[in-house]
């Protein structure tokens, strides 16, 4: 149990570096809203923030 929990958090620290590193503050900024938007169970705002995110980070040379 303790490796899985360390493994996801493993995973989601490069997640973050990633979308830093190709989107900048925006970028934290969407993850952070992801994140909230999560926690809080506020279905549209999650889809919508998720959807934004991964059109962002899909834009060739950018």
């Amino acid at each position: 149990m303790l490796l899985l929990s360390a493994l996801l958090e493993l995973v989601a620290y490069c997640a973050g570096l990633t979308v830093q590193a190709k989107l900048g503050a925006l970028g934290v900024m969407l993850m952070f809203t992801l994140a909230v938007a999560v926690r809080a169970r506020h279905k549209l705002l999650t889809t919508l923030v998720g959807i934004i995110l991964v059109v962002l980070m899909l834009r060739p040379g950018a």
